[in-house]
């Protein structure tokens, strides 16, 4: 039984859709996969933060997209936060972001 994708809010989706295409494109693929394999996603498509955060690593030759994303109850996937990638470290504040919008999420489904 394949994972059911969800977004936290429109805007985490909208951003999405605004990547360059091929970005968008290998987003595309790689929740495929995700949806598919859940959990057993792993590098170099998907890396866990710890925490419950997990991160999907879509790519092309326009730039590098991340997503953030957290597995909930009944199969789901809410991805959290997404962004293009401007430097080689992922910047502290949209990991911040991201584990914000996780514990929002686990308090309102605790």
């Amino acid at each position: 039984m394949k994972f059911e994708v969800g977004y936290f809010n429109e805007r985490v989706l909208a951003e999405i859709e605004s990547w360059p295409t091929d970005v968008l494109a290998d987003y595309a693929r790689l929740i495929e996969l995700l949806a598919e394999h859940g959990p057993n996603l792993r590098l170099p498509h998907s890396r866990a933060f710890g925490d419950g955060l997990f991160e999907i690593r879509p790519r092309g030759r326009e730039g590098i997209g991340r997503a953030f994303y957290c597995f909930m109850i009944g199969k789901r996937i809410t991805v959290l936060h997404a962004f293009i990638k401007k430097t080689q470290q992922t910047p502290d504040r949209e990991l911040r972001l991201a584990r914000k919008r996780l514990k929002d999420l686990e308090s309102h489904n605790g």
